[in-house]
């Protein structure tokens, strides 16, 4: 059962018509703005990818992938719930030279999310990866990376409300950033989501760093999984979103683990069997290139960008009979 907000007078600021159109320029501008500032190009990208590869993103570790078999190949596949590893993979396969990287349209299902406003059982983003030197993994060259992308944020917004004069949000550039121990320092009493609320609500644009640490208390801020981003160097980009008067995330993003930080990190998370497999032994043997990489969610920045409440404005789902009853009564058009 899904959680749903309707704020009160809630209107959506565009037609229908002018909704599909307003995501077609998004669309557009915000994967040519990503291309040039991050040195990008475009590439082609699994549905599924082999479950006993290793390939699969295990997101918090317990949410189980889409799988089926496939008896004329005699194995299974598993539905992505991301990229994040088959993009390092990627990167040496399609041989990217240090310094360029790629995008790709990414759709996943994910058949365990809690759906609400900002959740859907299908995902769309963009996945990136940019091949990156050794000397590159310190957080000043992630910090501008994540300037970069807010950027580019910023710039297909301006483009958008030139097109559309109805559109008002207009994105905060300058971004706050701090680590999720700061952010425990400063709310001890509040949940890691009311924290977030709280520094978004303060600074509008914000980037959360190190995620999937353990803090003073002895929790984590949240999970993130041992074998993709170096704990010491992620984080989340989030933006205060004015229509649902919350705190809005839009990228998960971090330099990648080396050799001795995919070490550390499976022992910490106790992952200790995932060595085994064939992307974790190329990993530890050293045989991946350095990288920086994300996800940046299409119907997210859509739904800011363009105020709906609800992400089924912005993209086709499945909802409970309650989600689509509410948000008929209240005018609101679910793909």
């Amino acid at each position: 059962m899904s959680k749903l907000t309707i704020p009160a007078g809630y209107r959506m600021p565009l037609t229908n018509n002018e909704l599909q159109r307003a995501i077609e320029l998004i669309h557009a501008d915000f994967q040519h703005n990503l291309t040039v500032r991050l040195n990008l190009h475009r590439v082609s990208a699994p549905l599924f990818v082999d479950g006993s590869t290793g390939l699969n993103d295990d997101l918090n570790g317990v949410e189980r992938p889409v799988s089926f078999d496939i008896p004329d190949v005699g194995t299974s596949g598993q539905v992505v719930h991301s990229l994040a590893k088959w993009k390092r993979l990627a990167l040496k396969r399609y041989e990217f030279k240090l310094g360029t990287g790629l995008y790709t349209d990414m759709n996943a299902i994910r058949r365990d999310e809690e759906v609400d406003n900002l959740h859907s059982i299908y995902v769309d983003q963009w996945d990136w990866e940019k091949h990156i030197d050794a000397q590159n993994r310190n957080v000043e060259y992630l910090k501008e990376t994540v300037r970069d992308i807010v950027g580019c944020i910023c710039d297909t917004s301006t483009a958008l409300r030139n097109a559309f004069p109805a559109l008002t949000f207009k994105p905060v550039r300058k971004v706050h950033f701090l680590t999720t121990q700061e952010l425990e320092d400063r709310y001890p009493d509040l949940t890691p989501n009311q924290r977030e609320t709280a520094v978004c609500r303060e600074y509008q644009t914000v980037f959360l760093m190190q995620i999937g640490k353990t803090l003073r208390s002895g929790t984590k801020h949240d999970g993130r999984a041992p074998d993709y981003d170096d704990w010491e160097l992620n984080g989340d980009i989030l933006m205060w979103n004015p229509v649902l008067e919350d705190r809005f995330e839009l990228s998960s993003m971090g330099i990648r683990v080396d050799a001795s930080t995919l070490d550390r990190q499976l022992k910490l998370a106790g992952c200790e069997d995932r060595r085994r497999l064939p992307f974790h032994q190329m990993l530890l043997q050293g045989q991946l290139p350095q990288s920086i990489g994300g996800g940046i969610g299409q119907s997210r920045l859509c739904m800011l960008l363009l105020g709906p409440c609800h992400i089924g404005e912005v993209q086709a789902s499945l909802w409970d009979q309650e989600t689509l009853d509410t948000c008929e009564k209240a005018g609101i058009t679910l793909l």
